[in-house]
């Protein structure tokens, strides 16, 4: 039924309890009404438009337009009635209507059905039926226009608020259901697949030769398939990336990432881009420190930024190198990870001597996620 079911309900209790204020009313003033049995024709018509549109409503399917321009239609037509039935005097004088608050009941529909631009327009098709009918602008009509406004707007209001809410609840269910097939999947690879990599290792490592190279390729394909079932993707917004699943693509034997338990979520542009610069930190350690060289991805989350640290256990970089390779035109570090933070926003700080390895930070500050 949608969380708009409630809303719609609402609706049809209020137009019940206008009818029995109508009701009242026309017991209290049918003496001076000047065809009394017109006004109850009038209120019978309401009764049973009432239960109509109850029923109509109630079904998401029967809230058509076209239900909703009848709607508006009847109502117009019980309320311009009144000058048949109520006399012109009184009702130049701000006397009742026969239909009263009821009118407020189409506002209301068509501010949940069309948002708070329809309820307005509702409202103001009514508040121009009631200064028709009573000739003049006063009190009463200014003052059933504004609150009819103020119903269709908050009403619409409501309609849209119910709407996103819906469309969370629907993410979140999705979610939930992808989470649980994850989970499923995930356990039966470590069961299965996962077991039979690390066998393979194993074995190729004691056999040596080319099965040694066939167990370093399954340990490889192990770290990177269980951080695939390690790390959930959790309720990221709508163009936002968790940093974690992209740097957790660079682990294998030899590269170690170390993150948050809880999602590094960063603007999915500005996710791509920083997993791009610690991709080139790592191809240069591969290039430069060997295929034996191993390295450590840290992830840090501050309040106002995010850190990711790349270190290794290569040769280091020489005092003066990095500006040597870039006059030379060698311009990985420059432009593929300097250039990369810096259009972000962020900084770079390359530390490391000859010996002691090579620690490359990139730090990013975090924009506001809307």
């Amino acid at each position: 039924m949608g969380l708009q079911a409630p809303l719609w309900r609402a609706v049809t209790v209020f137009r019940g309890a206008a009818l029995v204020y109508a009701t009242v009313l026309m017991l209290a003033g049918s003496r001076e009404h000047t065809r009394p049995w017109l006004g109850w024709t009038v209120l019978a018509a309401m009764v049973a438009w009432t239960v109509v549109t109850g029923v109509r409503y109630h079904d998401p399917a029967g809230r058509r337009w076209t239900w909703l321009t009848a709607d508006l239609a009847v109502t117009l037509t019980c309320l311009l009635v009144s000058m048949l039935v109520v006399p012109a005097e009184r009702l130049a004088a701000g006397g009742a209507t026969l239909p009263m608050a009821w009118v407020a009941g189409v506002v209301l529909v068509w501010a949940l059905r069309g948002g708070r631009r329809a309820g307005g327009i509702a409202a103001l098709i009514v508040g121009a039926a009631d200064l028709f009918l009573r000739g003049a602008v006063t009190s009463a009509t200014v003052n059933g226009t504004v609150l009819l406004l103020l119903a269709g707007g908050v009403m619409g209001y409501v309609s849209r608020l119910t709407d996103d809410a819906e469309a969370r609840l629907q993410r979140a269910v999705e979610l939930e259901a992808a989470t649980r097939e994850r989970e499923r999947l995930a356990r039966g690879i470590h069961d299965s697949v996962l077991q039979v990599l690390a066998l393979v290792q194993r074995r190729g490592t004691e056999l040596g030769g080319e099965a040694a190279e066939l167990g370093r390729l399954a340990g490889e394909q192990e770290a990177v398939l269980r951080s695939l079932v390690g790390v959930h993707d959790t309720a990221a917004a709508a163009g936002t990336a968790d940093l974690r699943l992209l740097l957790g693509r660079y682990g294998s034997p030899r590269v170690t990432v170390s993150s948050p338990a809880t999602p590094v979520l960063l603007p999915a542009a500005v996710a791509a881009e920083v997993a791009a610069a610690a991709g080139s930190a790592l191809d240069n350690v591969t290039v430069h420190g060997g295929p034996a060289a191993r390295a450590w991805v840290l992830v840090e989350q501050e309040p106002d930024a995010v850190t990711v640290s790349i270190r290794d256990d290569g040769p280091g970089i020489a005092p003066g190198r990095l500006a040597e390779a870039a006059a030379s035109g060698r311009l990985g570090v420059a432009q593929s990870i300097q250039g990369r933070i810096r259009d972000l926003g962020g900084t770079v700080a390359i530390s490391g001597g000859p010996g002691q390895g090579t620690e490359v930070e990139l730090r990013v500050p975090v924009p506001r996620l809307g």
